[in-house]
C-alpha cells in the first residue's frame, strides 16, 4: 500500500517544479448544494491537469542511463502533455503513444513540449502490447499514466496541499479513469485524517472501477465512447485497485449531459475553464450524490484542457 510518507516524498522532490494550485469557494455553489464546497484547481497546474505531479515523480527517480535512452508512456492527453513536460526539465526524450481520436489541443501541446507521438486505434489496437514492444525495440523506460507507485505518489500531493489550505473537511470528490489520482488522495488524505471519507466518479459507460467493486475483482470493459475523454480508462490498475477497494466508500456516475452543465456552471458562475473529465467530480456533487450528512467537500477540478471544439458546443448548447 502507498504511504503518507512516500506520499510526503513526492511533494518534496517535485515542489520545486509544480504549482501549488489554487483552493477556490464560492458562495452560490454552496447554496446550490447545501454544502460547504472546496474546489481543488488543478486545471491551474502546469500542463493544464494534475497529471504533471506523477509523470515529474517519476521522471526524477529514473537514473542518468534511464533518462539517457529515454521515456515512453501511452495516454488520451493530459498524462502525455505531462509526460513531455517532465521529460524536457529533465532532460530525457519523451516518446508518446495517443489514439488517433485524441483531443487537437492536447496533441498541440505534446508537440509544444517536444513529445514524439505515435498514434493508435483505441478501438482495435492493443496500447499495452504496442507499448512493451516499442519500450523493448527503443530501449525506453514505461511511465504508465496510473498504475505506478512514483506516479500514484504524485497525484496524492493534490491532496496535501489541499488538506493543509482545508483541514476538517469531511469527504473528498475525484475523478475516477485508471485509479491513480483518487488511490493517492486516499492514501494521502486519510494518512493525515483517518476519518475523512473517499468518493470517486466514473461517466456513464466508463464505469470499470464501479463494476469492478461490486464484482470484487478488476473488471475489463469496452472502450468506452464518453465525452469525459481522459477517464476512458477500460479497467482498473493492478495497483491502484485493491487502495480504492480498500479506502474509498463509493464511487457515483454522472451522465455526460451532467457533466457539461458542471461545465458551464464553472464557466458562467466560477469562470474556470475545465475539462469534461476535471468536471466530473463537480457535476456528481451538484446533482447531490453525496450522502447528507457530508456538510464540508473538497472537489479536485482534475484539469482544464478542453478541446476548443467541445468548449464551442457546451457554449451553443440550451440547457433545460
Amino acid at each position: 500500500m502507498l504511504s503518507i510518507q512516500d506520499i510526503r516524498e513526492a511533494m518534496e522532490r517535485i515542489h520545486r517544479h509544480t504549482t501549488r494550485t489554487p483552493v477556490f469557494t464560492s458562495r452560490s455553489l454552496n447554496e446550490w448544494t447545501g454544502k460547504e464546497v472546496y474546489l481543488k484547481c488543478e486545471s491551474f497546474q502546469k500542463g493544464g491537469a494534475f497529471k504533471f505531479r506523477g509523470a515529474l515523480h517519476a521522471i526524477s527517480r529514473l537514473t542518468d542511463e534511464e533518462k539517457k535512452r529515454g521515456v515512453i508512456s501511452a495516454s488520451s492527453g493530459n498524462h502525455a502533455q505531462a509526460v513531455a513536460l517532465a521529460a524536457r526539465i529533465h532532460g530525457t526524450v519523451p516518446v508518446l503513444l495517443m489514439p488517433a481520436d485524441a483531443v487537437e489541443v492536447k496533441v498541440e501541446a505534446v508537440h509544444s513540449y517536444g513529445g514524439t507521438i505515435i498514434f493508435y486505434d483505441r478501438f482495435h489496437d492493443d496500447r499495452d502490447t504496442l507499448e512493451k514492444n516499442l519500450a523493448h525495440e527503443r530501449g525506453l523506460t514505461i511511465i504508465p499514466p496510473y498504475d505506478h507507485p512514483h506516479v500514484m505518489a504524485g497525484a496524492g500531493t493534490v491532496a496535501l496541499e489541499l488538506l493543509e489550505e482545508v483541514p476538517d473537511l469531511d469527504a473528498i470528490v475525484v475523478p475516477v479513469g485508471g485509479g491513480g489520482l483518487i488511490s493517492g488522495t486516499a492514501c494521502a488524505a486519510q494518512g493525515i485524517r483517518p476519518s475523512i471519507r473517499i468518493f470517486g466518479v466514473e461517466p456513464e459507460g466508463a464505469e470499470d472501477t464501479l463494476k469492478s467493486i461490486r464484482s470484487g475483482k478488476r473488471v475489463q470493459i469496452n472502450p468506452p465512447d464518453t465525452i469525459a475523454d481522459g477517464l476512458r480508462a477500460t479497467r482498473p490498475g493492478l495497483l491502484t485497485f485493491p487502495i480504492i477497494q480498500k479506502r474509498v466508500e463509493n464511487i457515483f456516475t454522472t451522465r455526460d449531459s451532467e457533466i457539461v452543465e458542471a461545465i458551464r456552471f464553472c464557466l458562467f458562475r466560477l469562470k474556470l475553464v475545465i475539462e469534461p473529465s476535471g468536471a466530473i467530480a463537480l457535476a456528481a456533487v451538484l446533482k447531490n450524490r453525496l450522502p447528507s450528512d457530508v456538510k464540508r467537500v473538497g472537489v479536485i477540478l482534475s484539469g482544464g484542457n478542453i478541446d476548443p471544439g467541445c468548449l464551442r458546443s457546451i457554449l451553443e448548447s440550451k440547457q433545460d
